[in-house]
């Protein structure tokens, strides 16, 4: 089976960022390729951050699947076919991105179906890396309800740590199974850190780690340079790189 690892958080704090460094950690340190990274959340850019081009999504094929499907072939083996379809080949990766929200209508059989098809496509990765939107709703409807991790990142801001609260309580709600959740800060001084960690814990959970602010991958994402294209001496990369050695080898390597 597949390790399962999600990744939640507020926008503009860097969350797919940090799932981008987790899927190059995984190729480089862990040498794991390939690595099944899902983009479920509808306002991401997760392929930008990996550097390939998106042609079609999961969300396209639910919207055809409403209107017609060729005669000769089920739902079942059509919808398939549109997911196996929809899949980005990246170098050490495989990228699928559910895309936009439903529209009106009811759309529980076309859920149902590709949920069914994507439980099936994961069997074939030793990892898969789940970008998601804060509310979580692509990730418990479309693709599990059981994670190994849940990463919630915040960045230092009382506000930010607030959201990531709400996001676990949000977890509880939805019944999702976490075996291991971890709160990352991002875009954080060094001189805020004691001060993050007590205001964290005044909120009821404790910090996991922080990646410091960093002037290398901010002018990467300026110039739009994919994860795999920066420098080791990001202080992001090296932050990120420490945690999920922390968190990840710890559980999973041997």
């Amino acid at each position: 089976m597949p390790i399962i690892i999600g990744f939640a958080g507020k926008g503009g704090v860097g969350k797919t960022t940090i799932a981008g460094i987790l899927i190059r950690y995984l190729i480089e340190e862990l040498k794991v390729a390939p690595v099944l990274a899902v983009d479920a959340d509808p306002n991401s850019n997760l392929n930008e951050m990996l550097g390939v081009n998106v042609h079609t999504t999961i969300g396209e094929a639910r919207e055809l699947l409403k209107k017609d499907v060729p005669t000769g072939m089920t739902k079942d083996v059509w919808f398939e076919y549109k997911v196996h379809e929809a899949i980005i080949e990246g170098k050490g990766f495989d990228l699928l991105v559910m895309g936009r929200p439903e529209g009106p209508g009811c759309y529980c059989a076309a859920n149902a179906l590709a949920k069914r098809s994507i439980e099936s496509l994961k069997t074939n990765y030793p990892f898969v890396v789940a970008d998601n939107e804060a509310g979580m709703e692509h990730l418990s409807r479309l693709v599990t309800q059981d994670l190994d991790h849940l990463y919630v990142i915040s960045d230092p801001s009382p506000r930010g740590l607030l959201t990531g609260k709400r996001i676990l309580e949000l977890v509880k709600e939805l019944r999702l199974n976490i075996k291991n959740w971890h709160i990352i800060v991002n875009m954080a001084r060094e001189s805020e850190e004691e001060k993050v960690r007590d205001l964290a814990v005044n909120r009821g959970f404790e910090v996991t780690g922080f990646v410091r602010e960093d002037k290398i991958l901010e002018k990467a994402d300026t110039e739009g340079v994919s994860i795999f294209s920066i420098s080791r001496e990001s202080s992001a990369i090296s932050d990120s790189y420490s945690i999920f050695a922390k968190t990840i080898n710890a559980v999973h390597v041997k």
